[in-house]
This record gives structure tokens, C-alpha cells and sequence, in this order.
């Protein structure tokens, strides 16, 4: 059994709150790039270099990519072989706080849905656990930004709605959306489970890497089809029009009920952060 103390957890967690939030991925760069040099709309290839700019300027200087530094979203895979010496929830959002403090980062969240009142420090954390073999924790943050996570759906289908229908609620939530989540954006699909655990995947989506595609041949070619038809759809950068709405579609899936097919979309803006750190 392997002890790792709470401490390291804050450290690490204030650590990717400030990386996140200051250096976009490379993989989402490099679609971003892509699309500037594919994309024929001067309009539109104005706002991609405009976007490119920001993100470059962000990494020099140590600077927030987006105003709205987002709400904590912190994913844990927690190796069965450790134990934890201090509670996990506390260090986690001690870290969140000491993120947000030292890095200057916006804080956004309220302590109530109806009062409105800021906790003053962006905790409490949205924290996703996840026991896996080994003797180590993954720790991944993912500031989620609201223009993009306010555009999000999710609705239970009915099977007989069939693959027709899902392709139909994905295509159409993003049509809805149009230049609200700050496109071109990346679409996290979710699949199957339960109404619950459809959105949790359409959130473990976005934090594959855009280069990587579904394992599952059906599945991977169902993302390239969904990005097909969204960016027919005309919206373009920041909803100026083009060819880029969206970067990717990412889609995750798991068994569900025979009497059911949910489906979660989770849209995040071209600012699709998350950093990753294995203690």
C-alpha cells in the first residue's frame, strides 16, 4: 500500500488550475491551425488567426486564454493500491483555491443556484472519482467555461429512435447553440448508461485528445459523420460563418437499459482546457 499525502494533491491541483487555464493543448492548437489554413472565408479565417494570437499571447505571458476561467471540473483516478493520508475532497478543492488566488484567475462560482452569492475562491470543484489498479493517482483539471456548458443537452431517446435519432439530437443541439458557446467548438457525445451517467461521458469526451479517435471502428466513424454534417451547418468561427464550427466530435458509450437510449451533448468553446498529472 502506497501513502500519498493530501498536500501533494493541493499542490498538484493549484498547479493545473494555472497551466489549464494559461496553455491551451497542443492537439486543440494544431486543429485550430488547421483550420486556418483550410478555411477559404476571409471572415472567418480573421477570427481563427485572432484566436491563434490570443492562445500564442496566453503561453508568453502567462495570461488566462478566456476571461471566464471556468468552473473546476477535477477528474481522479485513484489507484486501489493507495492510501490517502488527509480527506481528498479537501485537498482538492485547497488546491482549486490556491489555483485561483495565486493565478489570478476569475472566480465564478455561487455557494447557491438561487441566492447567486460567490463563494469568494471558485470551490467548491466538480471532483469525478474513479478507483483503478495500481498505486498512483491521475489527476486531470478541466476549467469548464458556461457560455459553452449553458448550450448543453441531454435527452432520453427511445430506441426505436435509432441511430437516426441520435445523429438528429447531436446535429441539432449544436444548430441551437449557433454562436453562443464561442465556436468552433468541441462536441462531447455521451452514450448509453443512465440519465446521469450519459452526461458524465459526454464530459469524459471532451478530455480526449483530438487527435485520437473512438477504438470502436463504428463509433469513430459516427464522430467523423456528426463533424461532417455540424460544420455544414454554416456557423463558423464565433458564428461569422465557414467551414469550422467544430474542431471534433467526441463521442463515449456504454450498455444501457433495453428500454433506453440516453444521449448527452456536452459542447465546450475552442477553448477546450484540461491539463493531466500523475502523482
Amino acid at each position: 500500500m502506497r501513502k500519498i499525502n493530501a498536500v501533494l494533491i493541493s499542490e498538484t491541483v493549484k498547479r493545473l488550475c494555472i497551466e489549464a487555464n494559461c496553455h491551451l493543448c497542443e492537439d486543440v492548437k494544431e486543429c485550430i491551425a488547421n483550420a486556418y489554413n483550410q478555411e477559404s472565408w476571409p471572415g472567418a479565417k480573421e477570427i481563427l488567426g485572432r484566436i491563434m494570437e490570443n492562445y500564442e499571447i496566453a503561453d508568453k505571458t502567462q495570461r488566462p486564454i478566456c476571461q471566464d476561467t471556468g468552473m473546476a471540473c477535477v477528474f481522479l483516478k485513484i489507484g486501489q493500491d493507495v492510501h490517502v493520508l488527509g480527506d481528498i475532497t479537501e485537498a482538492v478543492n485547497e488546491g482549486v483555491r490556491r489555483g485561483y488566488r495565486d493565478g489570478y484567475l476569475r472566480k465564478s462560482v455561487v455557494r447557491d443556484p438561487i441566492d447567486r452569492v460567490n463563494t469568494g475562491d471558485n470551490t467548491p470543484a466538480m471532483i469525478y472519482f474513479d478507483i483503478v489498479p495500481g498505486d498512483k493517482i491521475e489527476i486531470t483539471v478541466a476549467p469548464k467555461g458556461f457560455g459553452s456548458e449553458n448550450m448543453s443537452k441531454i435527452k432520453m431517446l427511445r430506441p426505436s429512435d435509432g441511430l437516426e435519432g441520435v445523429k438528429r439530437f447531436v446535429v441539432e443541439a449544436v444548430e441551437e447553440a449557433g454562436p453562443n458557446p464561442c465556436p468552433p467548438i468541441v462536441v462531447g457525445v455521451g452514450i448509453g448508461g443512465t440519465f446521469d451517467k450519459a452526461a458524465y461521458l459526454s464530459k469524459l469526451a471532451l478530455l480526449r485528445p483530438l487527435s485520437e479517435k473512438n477504438s470502436d471502428p463504428f463509433y469513430s466513424r459516427l464522430e467523423d459523420e456528426l463533424l461532417e454534417e455540424i460544420n455544414s451547418l454554416g456557423i463558423g468561427p464565433q458564428g461569422f460563418g465557414g467551414r469550422t464550427t467544430a474542431l471534433k466530435v467526441n463521442i463515449e458509450s456504454m450498455p444501457t437499459h433495453i428500454a433506453g437510449l440516453p444521449v448527452a451533448v456536452n459542447i465546450n468553446c475552442h477553448v477546450t482546457r484540461h491539463k493531466t498529472e500523475v502523482i
